[in-house]
C-alpha cells in the first residue's frame, strides 16, 4: 500500500469491517462502551479510560431477533442497532450509554439492559427543554453519570482527565471540519460517500486513533489534483442518523455531488465543540444540552412568530447551505422517526424561505428500498440541474 492511499484505504477497511478495531482492543482487556445517539457525552467515557463506540445498524441485514424483543413501531434504524446487538455483532462491548433522546430510546432502555446483560449500563437524562433549570439539572445528571463510570472502572475521574478528553474530542471535531473544507470546490475534492465512510469509521475508534486517521485522510485528499466527481448539482442531505454511505452513493451515481449535510452523525452534531475555558462539567452540559440542534429539544420562541421561529431553529441549515453553495437539499427520514417527522412541515417552510429546492424522502432502513428511490432522486436532480 503506498502512502497516498493509506488514509482512505483504512477508512474503507474500518467501514466495511465495522467494530474490528474495537474487538481487537476488547481482546486486549480494554473496556468498550457503546452508544446509539449524539446526546451521549463521549468525553466522559474517554476520561474514564474506556473507549466510546457508536453502534451502527446494517441495511443489508434483515431485522429478525430484535423484533421479538422490541416493538416494531420503533424506528428501523434503532431496531437494526438493537437487532445486531442481540445477535452478538457487538459482543465486545463492556457496557452501553443510552441518553434521553427520542421516546424509542427512553422507553427501550430496560429492553437493552435485560437483553444484553452487560456489566455496565447507564441512562443519561438529557433535558428536552433549554432553560436555566435544565442546565442545573443536567450538571447534576452528568455528575451521576461520572460517578457511575468511576464505580465501573474503579478509579476517580478528575477535572484534568475531563479536560484532556475534551481537548482530544474538540481536536477530532476540528479535523473533521477540515475534511469538510474539501467539499467547497466545484466539483468537490472528496465525495459524499468518502466523507460519510470517514466519519463512520472514526466513530468506531479510540479518539486518539480517530484523530490520526483524520490526519491521514486530510493529507491524502489534500494531495488530489482533481475531483473524483464531475460537475453537477450540489446537494445537502438533511435528516436524522444516516449510518451508511449508500444514499450519498446513489445521489452521486446520478451525477450530483453531496457537498453538505445536517445529520446526526454529520455536521449538525459533529461540529459543535465544548468550551475548554469553562469548568468541564458545566462545559459538557452546555454542549450536549444547548449546542446540538435536535428536534427533540424545545427552545421557546419568544417572538410568537412562525417565520422567526424557523429562522432560529434551522439556522444551521441556512448557514451550511450558503457556506457550501448548495443547489438543492434532500430530507431523508426513516419511517416512525417521530421527532423529525413532526418537524417536516416547518423544515419545508424554512427551505422555501431560503430558496433551496427540496426533496422529502421517507424510507425503511434497507438497502433494497434505498435503490427504489433512484427515480425520485433522478427526477429531482433533473428539475434543479
Amino acid at each position: 500500500m503506498n502512502k497516498q492511499s493509506k488514509g482512505m484505504a483504512k477508512v474503507e477497511r474500518y467501514y466495511e469491517n465495522y467494530g474490528s478495531r474495537a474487538r481487537e482492543l476488547s481482546a486486549e482487556g480494554k473496556k468498550v462502551i457503546g452508544y446509539v445517539c449524539s446526546f451521549a457525552p463521549l468525553e466522559m467515557i474517554t476520561a474514564s479510560g474506556c473507549i466510546p463506540f457508536r453502534l451502527r445498524g446494517d441495511i443489508h441485514e434483515p431485522i429478525t431477533k430484535g423484533d421479538t424483543l422490541l416493538e416494531t413501531i420503533v424506528c428501523p434504524y434503532y431496531r437494526s442497532c438493537f437487532d445486531l446487538a442481540v445477535k452478538h455483532r457487538y459482543e465486545f462491548l463492556s457496557g452501553m450509554v443510552i441518553p434521553h433522546a427520542c421516546d424509542s430510546m427512553v422507553r427501550s432502555f430496560s429492553v437493552w439492559s435485560y437483553s444484553l446483560n452487560l456489566p455496565y449500563f447507564q441512562f443519561v437524562n438529557t433535558p428536552s427543554v433549554v432553560k436555566d433549570s435544565s442546565f442545573e439539572f443536567f450538571n447534576e445528571e452528568l455528575k451521576t453519570y461520572k460517578k457511575s463510570l468511576e464505580e465501573f472502572v474503579g478509579k476517580k475521574i478528575t477535572d484534568d482527565d475531563l479536560a484532556g478528553a475534551i481537548q482530544l474530542h474538540n481536536e477530532n471535531r476540528n479535523k473533521a471540519r477540515a475534511v469538510y473544507e474539501f467539499r467547497k470546490p466545484d466539483p468537490p475534492l472528496i465525495t459524499g460517500q468518502e466523507l460519510a465512510k470517514t466519519l463512520l469509521a472514526c466513530s468506531s475508534l479510540p479518539i486518539e486513533e480517530s484523530n490520526r486517521l483524520l490526519d491521514e485522510v486530510l493529507e491524502e485528499v489534500g494531495q488530489r489534483k482533481k475531483s473524483p466527481l464531475g460537475k453537477g448539482p450540489r446537494i445537502l442531505i438533511d435528516g436524522a442518523c444516516i449510518d451508511n454511505a449508500e444514499l450519498a452513493g446513489l445521489v452521486e451515481d446520478l451525477g450530483a455531488s453531496v457537498v453538505a449535510d445536517t445529520i446526526c452523525n454529520g455536521s449538525r452534531d459533529y461540529w459543535p465543540k465544548v468550551d475548554e475555558k469553562k469548568p468541564p462539567i458545566e462545559a459538557l452540559a452546555d454542549r450536549y444540552l444547548d449546542k446540538l440542534n435536535c428536534p427533540k429539544t424545545y427552545r421557546e420562541n419568544k417572538t410568537g412568530n412562525f417565520e422567526e421561529d424557523i429562522k432560529a431553529r434551522f439556522a444551521d441549515i441556512g448557514f451550511t447551505a450558503k457556506e457550501f453553495q448548495v443547489d438543492g437539499a434532500i430530507i431523508y427520514l426513516y419511517r416512525y422517526c417521530d421527532p423529525f417527522g413532526f418537524e417536516v412541515p416547518a423544515r419545508k417552510a424554512y427551505y422555501e424561505l431560503i430558496h433551496v429546492p427540496l426533496l422529502h424522502l421517507e424510507d425503511l432502513y434497507s438497502a433494497g428500498t434505498i435503490g427504489q428511490l433512484r427515480t425520485r432522486i433522478q427526477a429531482f436532480l433533473e428539475m434543479i440541474g
